[in-house]
């Protein structure tokens, strides 16, 4: 039987950079075949030129045994493949049939036929077993549903190969174990998945066959039965990596950042974002927030480190009351804040290092004198520490921020935000869009920083993360904190349960 898809000899070069270095790549029929490898290893430019969304400069590719030639993605979507992108390309104010058919109404030009949209949506939710009201606006709809909506679209279009890129970063536990069934269904009626994910324990769970890129090159394609998470990370990087975090028990000592029913309306919505928040974070302990993306986390942080004014409610930092205090005002009395979005909050990417060393502090001393005159040596010397101690590539200070990978982007904000001696730090998604070395080598720098004292909130859509970092977690859903756990007590399915809304104790 003819492969599903046969990439062979594919190059693809861009400014300063071989993305694809002769990449050879086959999908069989029937099967989950994961595409994995670090940030910058080639996977994304490999699935968009398999999607039309970029021609490669050599190599040819075949689908079904024919070759095939892609000038854009309705060529690719025309001969059998369906994309499911890392964030989701979807309407919010239309409904789940009109999301659905958007681009490949049935109608004339007089406009859509609606009751035959709706029929063929109906037919393709029954059939896979999704539980989703096609009239319902998409915008109404959890992550998870948002997903399936996505997929529908692609098994609208007739897709028999579909691409999944990091599928499962927005989904519980449960979500997770939906999708993974629904693929295997797919699959089982001879159809294909590509299956892009940083997820190793995903990968081995999931997939049939995982092939591994780094630096432009395939490395090798492996049968799941023939190896581990532990070979394949080893692969990933090149070198051999800690997959778990080792630490020690925490000693948690007096509080330091303590947020008592914090409220704040929403600008639209009846419900508020935050919905009396109440938390406490102690030195020498790690707090990790858990829960799905867009149920108050981001504005929790907002408030707590000083970019937005809640509306009710008191924060504290070191016993001072700092709920309506300056962001400036709250770094100097010692908190730390690694931003979910390093290239917005985190760094100015026309500055060089030195300069994004010191973001922050640069007003005050050693970094400017009391006239507030900036002491360039003072400040080179300072990223060079940070540099050199926080193995942040290419060594140079002089590098502007914009060319660093999101891993060496990562750590400088890591370097700059722990190394300034806070009392206590907030890390927002401290490893998002990081590869596996970079992640150990954070991870291990979350952990010394509380070994050293400081009271450290990690706030993270990975569970994993979550379950292997934090000594206490908590639980986030619709701007309530559902509950609060020992790590010791904690496992993937009751939090799961409780980012859904619920209790989480039938999975106790």
């Amino acid at each position: 039987m003819a492969d599903a898809v046969r990439m062979s000899g594919i190059t693809k070069r861009f400014p300063l950079v071989l993305a694809n270095d002769a990449v050879d790549f086959d999908v069989a029929w029937g099967e989950i075949h994961a595409l994995i490898g670090e940030n910058g290893a080639g996977k994304s430019t490999l699935v968009k030129i398999l999607y039309g969304l970029q021609p490669p400069d050599l190599g040819t590719i075949r689908v079904d045994d024919e070759e095939v030639r892609f000038g854009s993605a309705r060529d690719a979507i025309d001969v059998g493949i369906g994309m499911v992108h890392q964030h989701l390309m979807l309407v919010e104010p239309l409904s789940v049939t009109e999301n659905i058919v958007l681009g490949s109404e049935p109608g004339s030009a007089a406009g859509l036929d609606y009751r035959r949209a709706r029929a063929r949506t109906r037919e393709l939710i029954d059939r896979f077993g999704f539980d989703i009201d096609p009239d319902q606006p998409v915008g109404e709809l959890p992550l998870g549903l948002q997903q399936q909506v996505e997929i529908l679209k692609a098994l609208y279009r007739d897709a028999r190969i579909l691409i999944m890129d990091e599928p499962t970063a927005v989904l519980t536990p449960q979500e997770t174990r939906g999708l993974f069934a629904f693929l295997k269904e797919y699959v089982a009626e001879g159809n294909s998945v590509v299956f892009i994910s940083h997820k190793l324990d995903e990968v081995m769970e999931l997939c049939d066959r995982m092939s591994v890129m780094r630096d432009g090159r395939m490395i090798g394609t492996v049968a799941q039965e023939e190896t581990d998470t532990r070979a394949l990370a080893s692969m990933m990087v090149g070198r051999e990596v800690l997959l778990r975090v080792e630490k020690e028990p925490a000693d948690p000592q007096e509080v330091r950042l303590e947020v008592e029913g914090l409220t704040l309306r929403h600008p639209v919505k009846p419900r508020d974002v935050l919905d009396g928040v109440s938390l406490q974070v102690r030195a020498g302990e790690i707090v990790g927030l858990a829960g799905i993306e867009g149920n108050g986390q981001s504005e929790l942080i907002e408030c707590i480190t000083g970019l937005r004014t809640p509306d009710g409610g008191t924060i504290r930092l070191m016993g001072q009351d700092v709920t309506r205090a300056s962001g400036r005002a709250r770094r100097t009395a010692g908190l730390s804040h690694v931003p979910e979005d390093r290239n917005a909050r985190g760094l100015i990417g026309t500055y060089a290092t030195t300069m994004n060393a010191v973001l922050g502090d640069h007003h005050a001393p050693p970094f400017a004198n009391r006239f507030g005159v900036l002491q360039l040596e003072a400040i080179r010397e300072h990223a060079e520490r940070l540099v050199e101690g926080y193995d942040v590539r290419p060594r140079s200070t002089g590098v502007m921020a914009r060319a660093y990978s999101g891993g060496n982007a990562q750590k400088l904000i890591v370097a700059r935000e722990m190394e300034r001696a806070p009392n206590a730090i907030v890390l927002a998604q401290p490893t998002r869009g990081v590869d596996i070395g970079a992640i150990e080598f954070i991870h291990r720098q979350i952990v010394r920083a509380r070994d050293a004292g400081l009271a450290v909130l990690l706030v993270s859509a990975d569970l994993n993360e979550i379950l292997s970092l934090s000594d206490r977690i908590a639980v986030m859903y619709e701007g309530r904190i559902m509950g609060e756990l020992p790590a010791t007590e904690a496992t993937a399915e009751r939090l799961g349960l409780m980012m859904a809304g619920s209790s989480g104790e039938r999975a106790a």
